[in-house]
């Protein structure tokens, strides 16, 4: 088991290195200048722009840049920046559990619905049921989230009353404690603030969880599939188990094993998708804070951002793998 564990742990390094070069590559990719950006119609000198240059460091190579960054980084230092001077990693945290929240319930539902859908789609195989599962499942997959957003607001927002933008309606004051809306606003005074919340949630967690939901019931699916037809599960029949423990006592359990593994790959999916869907929902997480960086070539938040959002999903992916290897054994010596 040790060795099983520090070889994934090794695996770490080589990747953590090579994010940091494709983001730093790609970051500096970015066409424009992050000087002129800031400035805007003001303008500035050459003189200015030099000492600007040479004050924020991108006066220096690019090699001398990025080795410059993987050291600050090492320390734990992961620049400031260039528009409020704020730390990358304060600023991070402060924007995170907005999109840590948004994430949670995209994946709640997803997993819910997504595992009694595909358990529905196996048991009813090459039913009118089942193919409607799976032919919504893949439509859910190829579904665009900007316009799967818009579609939402457009059709759904004002018929069932639900915010189109913000984590809060505006007559709603609410001292972020936590920075989790649901928890701050359960624990004020402000009556149906909490209610306000729940419904600013419904639509973009929606639209970020209709990916996952599609992977879910797939992924559900097939391994129903599997699993119902083992030796044991033919063995129960002839016991004359009912269908209903059958699925859940004794399929459903394993076929749950590999839709485990797949979390790993969807909590990457949400965070991605988590900067369409907050822009769309004016929703103020990282997605949105990476997208106004974009806009205004701020590099130490782009690579800052970047690379913790990719430590995050190798982190969870590694627990993924190791819950895994926990719970199936022959793993461990692949």
């Amino acid at each position: 088991m040790f060795q099983f564990v520090f070889k994934r742990i090794l695996m770490i390094i080589p990747t953590f290195l090579a994010i940091t070069l494709i983001t730093f590559a790609l970051v500096h990719l970015i066409p424009g200048d992050p000087i002129e950006i800031r400035m805007g119609e003001r303008g500035v000198s050459p003189e200015v722009h030099a000492q600007m240059m040479e004050q924020l460091g991108l006066n220096k190579p690019l090699h001398e840049q990025y080795l410059t960054y993987v050291g600050n980084v090492l320390q734990g230092d992961f620049g400031s920046s260039f528009r409020n001077n704020e730390p990358v990693l304060k600023e991070f945290f402060t924007l995170f559990p907005a999109t840590v929240e948004l994430a949670f319930f995209a994946l709640l539902w997803s997993l819910i619905f997504g595992i009694a859908l595909g358990v529905i789609a196996a048991v009813k195989k090459d039913s009118w049921l089942s193919h409607i599962v799976t032919s919504l499942s893949l439509t859910g997959y190829s579904m665009p989230i900007f316009w799967w957003g818009l579609i939402l607001i457009l059709y759904f927002s004002t018929p069932l009353g639900l915010p189109a933008g913000g984590r809060l309606p505006s007559e709603y004051w609410i001292e972020a404690e936590t920075g989790f809306m649901l928890i701050d606003t359960w624990r004020s005074n402000e009556p149906g603030a909490f209610v306000a919340a729940i419904k600013s949630l419904i639509l973009p967690a929606i639209v970020l969880g209709t990916i996952p939901l599609a992977v879910v019931t797939r992924m559900t699916r097939s391994s129903m599939l599997e699993v119902l037809g083992e030796d044991y599960i033919r063995t129960a029949r002839a016991k004359g188990l009912s269908m209903t423990r059958i699925v859940i006592v004794h399929a459903l359990r394993n076929a749950l094993i590999p839709v485990v593994t797949v979390v790993g790959l969807i909590v990457g999916q949400l965070l991605s998708g988590a900067v369409l869907t907050e822009n769309i929902f004016s929703w103020p997480g990282i997605g949105k804070w990476i997208i106004d960086a974009i806009n205004a070539r701020d590099y130490p938040v782009l690579q800052g951002s970047v690379l913790i959002i990719a430590t995050i999903i190798i982190l969870v992916n590694l627990t993924v793998d190791l819950v895994y290897g926990i719970v199936n054994p022959r793993i461990r010596h692949r």
